[in-house]
């Protein structure tokens, strides 16, 4: 009887106990479970969002207006054409310009670089976005997006960037858009870093690009430079224009006119043509009078729908560069280069249009068996100051880019004397 009982008492015990230990074990877990979640967000914001900073900014000013006015002269409603004129003010009047953004940044600044504001409105530049190299270890990022007025035309810009810097690794991924200008851009590169030293580094990788613009290819050339071949009766073969420059006015709804023209004075007479738009009223009296006022817009009209009708082009090709920082009350220096090497491969679009076929066309077309020509990218940045005593200070900043031909650069120098 009492081994029956002390059976029971034991048995009693381990049930009533599991479910403790049970429940004790999921309090752990979900406390567990607690703690990392905030570890991953303390770490994010750690890692991330901490020294970033959110804003909103906008500007407006006058619009660009000119110093003269101009003025046309109409005949008086109730007068005629030799009566006194009316004068009459057709100086083209603009709204106001402005600017407004959105963004949040994370940029590292060098030593050298002061804020150039004490708040952000989208329009500062960060050395840090063009050099290889980050002023620290870690994230950073730039997401600016902006609407901006300028003379009566609206347009967008933005800005996307974000890069990780490591001790042996760089990664980053760009897109920059520059309404006002056209300039639209997206890049992705990876690369491996070498320090060499606390001062200077080399990296290595490849770098994707994509870009609108079809660098290179002029659609109004192309087609004006298009033959066909006649064959006479004598088997003779002659070569000759398929689109003679003046057929791109038919293409628009202009028409030419055979006409006859006879000098009052000397009785003189002169054949040519005169050119009509698509209502009938006249706009030139002649071939020459058409090619030297409507013709170059019927060009930038053609060539503009020509390449809207493409798509973005997109290529990869390896990259190198370095960087070269440092920095002391008295002397820094930042030296930086970008080298994208001359074996670029496109990935998307018409390759016959892309850049690398860019000095193959010529009369016919493209030229049969053509070589495809590659081409050197490069950007290097120079920064560099000086105070040589303790009021007179020298300094001198740089950059130079050239991007498909492209070339874009601006610098300032000068000295400081403190007195």
């Amino acid at each position: 009887m009492k081994n029956l009982l002390l059976l029971l008492i034991i048995v009693s015990f381990n049930l009533s106990a599991q479910p403790l230990i049970d429940h004790s074990k999921k309090l752990e877990d979900k406390m567990v479970r607690k703690f990392k979640k905030k570890q991953f967000f303390k770490n994010a914001y750690e890692n991330f969002f901490k020294y970033g900073t959110f804003y909103i900014a906008g500007d407006i000013s006058n619009a660009y207006e000119t110093t003269r006015k101009d003025y046309f002269v109409r005949p008086p409603v109730d007068g005629g054409l030799y009566d006194i004129p009316t004068v009459v003010d057709v100086t083209e009047y603009f709204p106001h310009d402005y600017r407004i953004g959105i963004g949040i940044r994370r940029i590292a600044r060098f030593d050298y670089e002061n804020k150039e504001k004490q708040y952000y409105d989208g329009t500062e530049t960060n050395v840090a976005l063009s050099a290889p190299t980050a002023a620290f270890s870690g994230w950073e990022y730039l997401f600016h997006y902006e609407k901006e007025r300028q003379r009566g035309e609206v347009f967008t810009n933005h800005r996307y960037f974000l890069r990780h810097t490591g001790k042996y690794h760089i990664a980053k991924i760009e897109s920059r858009e520059e309404g006002n200008v056209g300039f639209k851009y997206n890049s992705a590169e990876l690369r491996a870093r070498l320090p060499i030293g606390k001062k200077f580094s080399i990296s290595a990788g490849v770098i994707a690009r994509t870009h609108e613009t079809a660098y290179g290819y002029n659609p109004v050339e192309i087609w004006l430079n298009e033959t066909e071949i006649y064959t006479d009766p004598e088997g003779n073969q002659f070569e000759y224009p398929s689109n003679p420059w003046y057929s791109l006015g038919f293409l628009y709804g202009y028409s030419d006119h055979y006409t006859t023209y006879t000098d009052e004075e000397t009785g003189e007479v002169s054949y040519d043509w005169i050119w009509r738009d698509s209502d009938g009223e006249i706009v030139a009296y002649s071939d020459v009078d058409f090619r030297n006022t409507i013709f170059g817009d019927l060009m930038l009209q053609y060539n503009n729908e020509q390449w809207d009708l493409l798509d973005a082009f997109a290529e990869y090709a390896p990259i190198v560069g370095f960087d070269y920082y440092t920095y002391t009350d008295k002397f820094w220096c930042h030296a930086y280069f970008n080298y994208i090497l001359p074996y670029h491969t496109y990935f998307k679009g018409d390759e016959s249009l892309s850049f690398l076929n860019r000095n193959n066309w010529g009369k016919g077309g493209l030229i049969e068996d053509s070589s495809l020509e590659q081409w050197e990218d490069y950007q290097f940045g120079l920064m560099l100051g000086w105070k040589l005593t303790k009021n007179l200070g020298i300094y001198i900043e740089g950059e130079y880019t050239e991007f498909w031909d492209t070339k874009l650069y601006k610098s300032t120098f000068g000295i400081n004397i403190e007195l």
